[in-house]
């Protein structure tokens, strides 16, 4: 199971493009809302999450978590302390964690891409807080996917569905949405 936490201000493109190829590649994915269950995009778009943070739970299932980015999506996905604890499980148990845009610098204040490479959308590098940071629309380094924005956020969803389920399968949806 997937969890694509969505907070008001979310970048739809972030999330939505992801979820999409994630369940074409035949993964259970649920979007999970931080405060509520209907979400407003940053740009007009409002979604009505599977579930709500509180009642999303943290448990062996889960193999993967995504933080889409946007403003002020990101700030309100870091204050929340289910998504902090979302985290900590992840980082406890090896379960991968993407991050898109300006998510990454959730997991840069929280110290964990010290030493990873790591991607975010431009001028946020600095809050990637030891992280080797470099120019590519994607950088995967251990458990961590971060990407660089809304313009590669199907490069980004076909990274994850290269971690959880394989690059066969990344390549094959690759193909059949014509993105060469």
């Amino acid at each position: 199971m997937i969890y694509v936490f969505l907070a008001d201000g979310f970048e739809e493109t972030e999330a939505v493009a992801p979820i999409d190829l994630l369940r074409r590649a035949g993964k259970k994915v649920v979007t999970v809302g931080v405060g509520d269950n209907m979400i407003a995009g940053s740009h007009g778009l409002t979604v009505i999450t599977d579930t709500i943070a509180q009642e999303a739970p943290l448990t062996e299932a889960l193999e993967m978590i995504v933080l889409p980015g946007g403003m002020p999506g990101t700030l309100n996905l870091e204050k929340s302390q289910y998504v902090q604890n979302a985290i900590d499980f992840c980082v406890e148990n090896g379960r991968y964690i993407g991050a898109i845009c300006a998510a990454p610098s959730i997991l840069g204040h929280k110290g964990l891409l010290k030493g990873k490479r790591a991607v975010c959308y431009e001028g946020f590098e600095t809050q990637l807080e030891g992280a080797v940071t470099g120019t590519e629309p994607v950088a995967a380094d251990g458990q961590f996917i971060t990407s660089r924005g809304a313009g590669t956020a199907v490069e980004f969803g076909l990274a994850l569905v290269e971690k959880v389920v394989s690059k066969a399968e990344s390549d094959r949806l690759r193909a059949a949405i014509m993105c060469f």
